[in-house]
This record gives structure tokens, C-alpha cells and sequence, in this order.
């Protein structure tokens, strides 16, 4: 018994060593050590032995069964080692190879055409002028010939704040009145970008919060054809110049007279289709000359200075040109529409 006792661990002792992973390692621990494992099933059988045996073989298969848990959780470790080893081989990194691209990030469509406007119209003498979003009734109504209960005020659904008096500004009209008080009584020719907002039902043709740019220059003979010039080389410039362009009569109580600006539908070229309504045009802008009232608010005499104001909203003009049917597609953060731009 003792020499198979011998045989056996010389046995399992060459099995360990080809065991190479952990399927291997426990398939081994039970075909030797396990419940029903050759060296168990040894032990278990000291019974059978005459009783001058017994301790000399139950000693040698304690031992055996020491020796071959040791050899074990040796060849145990050795493999966990040589698994890393590859792990580490197979996932090594090549530091020769060129590094992955950074993805960049691009500028969104309304910020796009927000500066293709800034580039117009400094070309044409205008700079660029930034007033508040937050504003009082008096700049965002009254100082531009809307005095309480006008019903003129019911065009814009304001929103007001717990303090008296104080609003979001609903139009960037109110950066009219600021403009010229600081720089009145000299000429002035600026654009006033900005956010506006309003309470309105969100729609695919309106949102609670969108940007606006306002027009303004006021000085010594200025007329009406120098607006229509300033908006039809706009016009062309934004739109191209094959486009066509029309003024229609309106009213707005900051300026008189008043115009709104249309352009051939870009989208069925003047034919008619549902996006114009098929009038085959689309308004772009409303403009006119500064009311006296707001020139004089604004600290300019009108008797001796004249100026015309316009106002266009950017994600608008983004909608013509790009054939956006929705608006609201520019607060959605939507890669999938952000990404075509």
C-alpha cells in the first residue's frame, strides 16, 4: 500500500505540472484531492489494513496529502501569474501608433448664423452692442412709445417677476434705448444680439426663449432708402442674389413708418408650397424709422436726427435657409440634428 501510496503522489505531482489554466487546476484537485479523489479514497481505506500498518500509512498519506495541497496551491499562483503575463502581452499597447483623434465639437447652426450676420453687417460700419436680458417696464415698453395699458403690449406675453417693474426683456428693442443714451448726441450704427423671451405655447414655429437681432442707426439725413439698402444688401449677402425681396406696410409703435421684409420662398422658389403658405414668400425682418418719440427718449433731437431700426430673429433665418421644419429642434441637444450642421 505504501509504495502505491508513493506511485500515486509521483502521479499526480507530473499532472500538476501540464495543468496551464484554472479548468485544468480544478479538474486535477478533484480527479486527486477531491471527495471522491484517488488520495481521499486512499486515506479512507487505512480500515482495511492490518493494525501494524495502519499508523505508518495513515503518517505517509498525511503526508502525501500536505505535499500534494502545497504543490497545488503553488502551481495555483504560478498560473495565475502566467494568465496576467498574457493578459498584459495580448493587451499591450503600441506607443509607435498615432493616437486616436480627438472628436471636436462644432459651433450650433444658431450660433452659426448668428455670426454670418455679425460679418454682414460689419462690413457695413455696424458694430456689435450687448444690453440685459433682465429689464425694466420702462426700457422694454414705455421708453419705446408703449405706455401703460398700450394695447400695443399685448403683441408680447411677458414674462414678469416678483419685483414691480421688472421683466424679461421680451424684444431686444429695449438695447435701443441704451445704445443711444451712450453715445447720443453722436451718430450711431449698431447690432444688438441677444436672447428674448416670452410666454408662449411651445410650438414648431415658437419657443419660450429665442435669440433676436436688433438693427439701429440714427444720424443727420438718414431715410428710408438708406434702410432699404442696408436690408437688401443684407439680403443678399444671407440669402444669396438671386433672391428676391419685398417691403410690406406694418405698424410697430417704436418706429413710423414700418415695414416688414419678405424674400421668394427659398424653399419652392416662389411658387407656393405649405412652408410659405402659398403666398411664395417669407418674412424675415420687421423694420422702419425710429419713432420721434423713442429718438427723443433715447436723447437725440428728431428735428435734427433721423435713424431706422430692424429686428430679425436668427433661428428663423437658420429654419430658411437649412429647411428646418421645427424649432424646437435647437433646444433638443439632439447630436443626431446637431451633427448635420
Amino acid at each position: 500500500m505504501l509504495e502505491e501510496l508513493n506511485r500515486l503522489e509521483e502521479e499526480a505531482l507530473k499532472a500538476l505540472e501540464t495543468a496551464e489554466d484554472e479548468e485544468a487546476l480544478d479538474q486535477w484537485y478533484r480527479a486527486y484531492l477531491g471527495r471522491k479523489g484517488a488520495v481521499t479514497r486512499m486515506v479512507r481505506s487505512v480500515g482495511t489494513l492490518p493494525k501494524e500498518e495502519r499508523p505508518a500509512f495513515g503518517r505517509r498519506a498525511n503526508e502525501v496529502k500536505q505535499a500534494l495541497e502545497a504543490a497545488y496551491a503553488d502551481r495555483r499562483e504560478t498560473v495565475r501569474r502566467m494568465a496576467l503575463a498574457r493578459a498584459l502581452e495580448e493587451g499591450a499597447v503600441d506607443v509607435t501608433l498615432p493616437g486616436r483623434p480627438v472628436v471636436r465639437g462644432r459651433l450650433h447652426p444658431a450660433t452659426r448664423t448668428l455670426r454670418e450676420i455679425y460679418a454682414i453687417f460689419a462690413d457695413m460700419g455696424f458694430q456689435v452692442y450687448r444690453s440685459r436680458d433682465v429689464e425694466t417696464d420702462e426700457y422694454n415698453f414705455q421708453l419705446l412709445n408703449m405706455p401703460p395699458h398700450h394695447p400695443a403690449r399685448d403683441m408680447w406675453d411677458t414674462f414678469y417677476t416678483t419685483q414691480e417693474g421688472v421683466l424679461l426683456r421680451t424684444h431686444t428693442s429695449p438695447g435701443q434705448i441704451h445704445a443711444m443714451r451712450e453715445f447720443a448726441p453722436e451718430p450711431v450704427r449698431v447690432i444688438l444680439p441677444g436672447m428674448c423671451y416670452r410666454y408662449e405655447q411651445i410650438t414648431a414655429r415658437s419657443e419660450i426663449q429665442f435669440h433676436q437681432v436688433e438693427g439701429l442707426a440714427v444720424g443727420r439725413n438718414i431715410t428710408m432708402t438708406d434702410l432699404k439698402g442696408t436690408l437688401a444688401e443684407f439680403a443678399r449677402r444671407m440669402f444669396g442674389p438671386e433672391r428676391k425681396m419685398r417691403f410690406r406696410c406694418s405698424h410697430f409703435p417704436f418706429t413710423e413708418p414700418s415695414v416688414e421684409v419678405d424674400i421668394d420662398c427659398i424653399l419652392c422658389e416662389g411658387r407656393g408650397c405649405p412652408v410659405c403658405k402659398h403666398t411664395g414668400w417669407l418674412e424675415i425682418l420687421g423694420a422702419g424709422m425710429v419713432h420721434p418719440v423713442v429718438l427723443r427718449n433715447g436723447g437725440y433731437d428728431p428735428d435734427v436726427y433721423s435713424g431706422f431700426a430692424f429686428g430679425m430673429g436668427p433661428e428663423r433665418i437658420t429654419m430658411l435657409k437649412y429647411g428646418i421644419q421645427d424649432i424646437r429642434y435647437f433646444w433638443g441637444n439632439d447630436l443626431r440634428f446637431l451633427e448635420q450642421f
